[in-house]
């Protein structure tokens, strides 16, 4: 298992990432891997800290999560030889510093400027190339340092998004309860349950979140880390990712202009909830009252997209066991579940 040795979520948390490299036991160089929408707001205040604690610094600004991107960082970090790289910046940021420091054996450390997805914690990236969005499994990071200020200036949908992609633990644990029953798959208790407290932190405080107090953008962060936290324990992201995340990948191969992956999957759960028997109408009554989509018109994605990626989901990962099966959904099928559940009219 690979766990974060420290989590640190609260205001003014920029200003402690060079006394926490130190406590870390880190020396020397580090590089900051950012993106140039956070550069000034982000990445600015946390070199200023490193320099503050004596630390040299190189930056690598980041365009795009592919491949070529992540090797382009590995370039930099066999050039500046740092002893940590530091994410700084949204999911494609923490992503590519993720999946290039693992290639290079150096530790990471994860500094999220927005609360959109559960990558923030995990060990899992998805990244593009080979012309599709692929998972795969990278490492953790050695510490995560939210600042819930930063985070409270980013967009509220940013937000919701990240919310959606916790409620999608409510049907990701029933896929691999049922990939445990039919293929015999490893099941392990403590990672589902941690996955599933994780969405029902969030469920039950859906009124407050809109809210963007400190309160609730603590909450939603924590609940993110726990995710993140449960896939390090199951070694794989089983308890965090089932039909409802493989339909939020095949959205995003077949929708002209996708939405956020975390809006995306929220809507994928209202139907997949329905295809396992659950309280589907709990998930998008939560959803609602979040501010997230539930419907193919709040997502800006025509319904014809939402039947095919239905009916395609299961070629995303097909060793992926799910409610979708080894055969998917037909088209018939796909229609009837996005019409009962009205994600299209």
């Amino acid at each position: 298992m690979q766990l974060p040795r420290e989590v640190i979520v609260g205001g003014d948390v920029l200003r402690r990432v060079g006394e926490t490299c130190h406590r870390l036991g880190f020396l020397g160089t580090t590089l900051v891997v950012t993106g140039p929408k956070v550069q000034s707001i982000a990445a600015v205040p946390v070199q200023e800290s490193l320099r503050a604690s004596g630390f040299k610094f190189q930056q690598v600004l980041v365009k795009d999560s592919s491949l070529s991107q992540s090797r382009e960082v590995e370039r930099e970090i066999s050039k500046a030889k740092p002893t940590v790289v530091l994410a700084v910046g949204g999911g494609k940021d923490i992503d590519i510093a993720k999946l290039s420091s693992a290639n290079k054996s150096v530790p990471f450390i994860s500094i999220p400027t927005a609360a959109s997805h559960d990558g923030i914690a995990s060990p899992v990236v998805s990244m593009k190339g080979h012309g599709k969005p692929y998972s795969s499994m990278a490492q953790a990071p050695i510490a995560i340092m939210a600042d819930v200020g930063l985070i409270a200036r980013s967009p509220y949908r940013l937000l919701a998004s990240g919310c959606g992609d916790v409620v999608g633990k409510y049907t990701a644990v029933r896929d691999w309860r049922l990939a445990h029953r039919i293929r015999n798959e490893y099941y392990g208790d403590y990672a589902a349950d941690l996955a599933l407290m994780s969405a029902r932190l969030v469920m039950r405080n859906a009124n407050i979140v809109r809210t963007m107090s400190e309160a609730s953008i603590r909450t939603v962060v924590e609940a993110l880390i726990s995710c993140g936290v449960a896939m390090s324990i199951a070694g794989s992201s089983r308890p965090c990712s089932g039909a409802e995340h493989l339909f939020s990948h095949a959205l995003t191969r077949t929708a002209p202009h996708p939405a956020l992956h975390g809006e995306q999957v929220g809507v994928g759960t209202i139907m997949c909830a329905y295809l396992h028997g659950a309280n589907w109408q709990l998930i998008r009554d939560v959803l609602r009252r979040i501010g997230a989509p539930t419907n193919s018109r709040e997502l800006g994605i025509e319904s014809q997209y939402i039947i095919r990626a239905l009916t395609t989901a299961h070629k995303v990962r097909p060793d992926r066991y799910t409610i979708l099966g080894e055969k998917g959904l037909t088209n018939e099928a796909a229609e009837r579940v996005a019409r009962v559940t009205s994600v299209i009219e």
